[in-house]
């Protein structure tokens, strides 16, 4: 099998990697251990279709391990794969599973593509039990969950207005919820359930719900359905069976809610998600086959990445991203259309200095930093790459992360991404807009 075998980190010339890595001005964190220990990063796989080092961005990787130790960060804790089409450039300790963070959303992006097309659209019903004349339903409200994870206020709202425009003015019994209804990420069922019959009567509408409001389209009506009873949550198989279904409110389409997860790293998206196809344990085991992942380098305890239990290594964080391009590729879209993109989208990003156009996916837990995606370049295309690392200085590791990325997209040439890379899904925009009304359809 191939083996490459990176140069011990010796002191590299100083000049652009001074200024990028800021090699004179480090300041011990914590003690480190290092001394006297020659470091050597090498692979024997034949997972890589090929090997080819470039001595150059050897040299900027061993100058930024070099700033990690100077800072007083273990250096075997730290995780490196760099990566041009099938063809590994650079790597340190790139197939030893780590905690990742919220890498882990990549696993459950691309496990759910096995699943569903990425215009599919989760449903919730909506509908009454009793009867409805002079647009009073003398009974119940009913509605029946289909999974959605993005159900937000303007959802609720554009809901009430249509059920208005149905005829429908005042409920005099209860708003009951079905199972599979969850709104604004709240992990609490009960709470979903209040913020629906809240969200439909603007007289009892609060400040976060008049701001979302505020992101409709202009002139949209405050709605004033009145609910007169309370909330009741039922299980799918006490539903009436005389029911009168109403409306079909649409999710947003599939790309859309990846997009949403990934901008925000929402942690509770993220877990409905991957419950949704399934639970880690399905996650885990399609996100390998899928990626043709390594035995071991990949295993989960939730979709979220929430918790040290959930590792990958650097090589299987690439490996999970090139695949979600493959995959996202043959339905006419790229990783920029789930992940953030720098200079487009704020979210997890804010502050920071990635390469424009680059697309990549955050990871924060209290002691780790993790970034993986793709940047880029002139001379080299598309750099796929994974850096995950351990240490208590989070901000500064991010700092880091973004000149280790800066340095090499210097040494390659700067590039934006080709036309068909570039994003198409752009949230709050028309086709992705949150509280669309054409997404209620009739039962």
């Amino acid at each position: 099998m191939p083996l490459l075998a990176m140069a011990p980190l010796v002191a590299a010339p100083l000049g652009l990697l001074s200024v990028l890595f800021n090699v004179g001005e480090s300041q011990p964190l914590q003690p480190t251990g290092l001394q006297g220990q020659v470091l050597v990063a090498e692979w024997r796989t034949p997972w890589v279709a090929g090997l080819n080092p470039d001595p150059a961005i050897d040299q900027i990787l061993a100058q930024y391990l070099a700033g990690l130790a100077q800072q007083g960060w273990s250096i075997p804790d730290q995780g490196i794969w760099i990566q041009t089409g099938d063809s590994a450039i650079a790597q340190h300790q790139g197939q030893i599973p780590m905690p990742a963070a919220s890498l882990t959303k990549l696993a459950t992006t691309l496990a759910t593509l096995k699943h569903w097309p990425l215009d599919h659209q989760f449903e919730t019903l909506v509908g009454f039990h009793g009867t409805l004349e002079n647009g009073i339903v003398q009974g119940d409200l009913v509605v029946q969950g289909g999974g959605d994870p993005l159900f937000v206020w303007e959802e609720g709202i554009v809901l009430a207005n249509h059920l208005q425009s149905l005829g429908i003015q005042q409920v005099t019994g209860d708003l009951v919820i079905v199972d599979g209804f969850t709104m604004n990420f709240s992990e609490d069922p009960n709470v979903s359930a209040e913020n629906l019959k809240r969200v439909m009567h603007a007289d009892t509408w609060n400040n976060e719900i008049r701001a979302a409001y505020g992101n409709l389209e202009a002139n949209t009506a405050q709605p004033s359905l009145a609910i007169n009873g309370t909330v009741r949550r039922i299980p799918s198989n006490a539903l009436p069976a005389e029911t009168t279904w109403l409306v079909r409110h649409q999710s947003l389409p599939l790309v859309a809610i990846l997009k949403a997860m990934n901008i925000y790293s929402n942690n509770v998206m993220s877990e409905q998600v991957a419950a949704l196809v399934g639970g880690a344990r399905v996650v885990t085991e399609t996100a390998s086959v899928m990626a043709d992942l390594p035995p071991g380098e990949l295993s989960l305890i939730n979709g979220s990445g929430l918790g040290v239990d959930n590792k990958m290594s650097a090589r299987a964080a690439v490996a999970l991203t090139t695949a979600l391009q493959r995959e996202l590729e043959q339905q006419g879209y790229s990783v920029a259309d789930v992940l953030p993109v720098s200079g487009e989208d704020v979210g997890t990003l804010i502050d920071r200095r990635i390469p424009a156009t680059a697309a990549v996916k955050t990871g924060t837990l209290a002691e780790v930093s993790a970034l993986a995606g793709m940047v880029p370049t002139a001379d080299r295309g598309l750099v796929w790459f994974a850096i995950i690392n351990r240490g208590w200085a989070i901000p500064d590791l991010r700092v880091q992360q973004d000149q280790l990325l800066q340095a090499i997209q210097a040494q390659w040439g700067v590039a934006t991404v080709p036309a068909h890379l570039s994003t198409k899904v752009k949230m709050q925009t028309p086709d992705y807009r949150y509280g669309d009304p054409r997404r209620n359809v009739d039962p």
